[in-house]
């Protein structure tokens, strides 16, 4: 029996599924403050675990993930009309490799300081999570 790949239970409590790539879950955090999507490699290691880190991925994989980060990167940008976008694998309290893309504005509540730890999540309403999920879904859909 095949191992299956399953997103770590933190981080299906904190987002929302926007759509899988061929190498990626793309997810939208739950956080109103900032457009924030995440990907999730869904590559399980020989003994069957996520994998956790950047270079666990072999050369193929990680040209894919590169497209997919690319693709995710240029529609947020173009669809929120951001200023900056931070990309970034931490790991520290989810161990699950996964790659953050997050829009910042200079009128963000936490500009210019990292966004991690400086606010409290503001969950977006049940309705514009779905509006929002289904707006990148359709741009990102044919993408990667």
């Amino acid at each position: 029996m095949t191992p299956e790949f399953k997103l770590d239970k933190r981080l299906a409590a904190d987002t929302i599924p926007i759509l899988d790539w061929p190498l990626c879950r793309v997810l939208l955090m739950n956080d109103q403050q900032y457009p924030w999507c995440i990907l999730v490699p869904r590559v399980l290691d020989e003994a069957g675990e996520e994998i956790t880190e950047l270079f666990h991925l072999n050369a193929a994989q990680r040209a894919q993930l590169d497209k997919e980060s690319n693709a995710l990167s240029t529609t947020l940008m173009s669809h929120f009309s951001g200023y900056k976008l931070n990309v970034a694998a931490l790991g520290n309290v989810v161990s699950q490799l996964h790659i953050h893309h997050v829009v910042r504005f200079q009128s963000d509540p936490s500009w210019p300081a990292p966004i991690w730890g400086r606010l409290p999540i503001e969950p977006y309403s049940s309705e514009s999570a779905e509006a929002l999920a289904s707006e990148l879904k359709s741009k990102l859909a044919t993408l990667a």
